[in-house]
């Protein structure tokens, strides 16, 4: 059995008992214990009250986190011509059309968004298999299927968080560091969480939002109060 680190049990002590706290306490107890020697992400997991293989219960949408994530986010942009040049001058990280589609095709994937302008869809539908299940397929309901390439880079690398249920019907996603303020993380949660409850789908029955909880990337978790973690509390 593995041995449990001096760290790890102080932090596993400090969150026993814990649960259904407001995002204040919470954040102060998950910054209180990311004691990894990296500045640790701050994550939030959200169980819905659907279930995805249904068409009409699919929670998916992108928001912008007012604090940004503090992650340095690459960007692979499909685009030909004036658009990939535009993209280039936004600050995209990779550009390119069949070139790009090859480099992916061999199982290099050095970016965590890709944008694609209209045009390029019937090519980077061939990647459906690779990037869907990473989450990094281009879509248009979250803007990532666009003419308007410029602005798209620009809202990825400020802090534009996308979201998606998983089959079992979560949402996670990360809302900043570890070193950020206090008050700058429960900004990020409560919008993360109110961009979720607005994109509740039309059928879901019953409660929406089951559980919020928050962790480090190496700390226990902590489930929220929910009312507290609306943007109106």
């Amino acid at each position: 059995m593995a041995k449990i680190s001096k760290k790890k049990a102080a932090a596993r002590a400090a969150f026993e008992g814990k649960s259904n706290l407001s995002v204040e306490d919470a954040v102060k107890l998950v910054k209180d214990n990311a004691a990894a020697k990296f500045d640790e992400t701050v994550e939030i997991a959200m169980n819905l009250g659907v279930n995805p293989r249904h068409a009409d219960q699919m929670v998916r949408g992108v928001v912008t986190l007012p604090a940004g994530t503090g992650k340095d986010v690459r960007v692979a942009v499909f685009a030909r011509g004036p658009k990939a040049d535009e993209a280039k001058e936004a600050g995209a990280d990779i550009i390119g059309a069949e070139d790009l589609m090859e480099t992916v095709q061999s199982g290099k994937i050095e970016f965590d968004r890709c944008i694609a302008t209209p045009d390029m869809m019937p090519l980077v539908g061939r990647l459906g298999k690779i990037l869907g299940p990473r989450n990094l397929m281009p879509n248009p309901k979250v803007g990532t299927v666009t003419m308007d390439v410029a602005d798209a880079v620009k809202a990825a690398k400020g802090g534009e968080v996308q979201f998606k249920a998983e089959k079992a019907g979560v949402v996670h996603a990360g809302v900043g560091k570890a070193s950020f303020d206090a008050d700058k993380l429960a900004q990020n949660i409560r919008a993360f969480v109110d961009a979720v409850n607005k994109a509740k789908p039309t059928g879901a029955k019953g409660t929406y939002m089951k559980k919020v909880s928050i962790s480090s990337t190496m700390g226990p978790g902590v489930s929220l109060d929910i009312a507290s973690a609306t943007a109106e509390a």
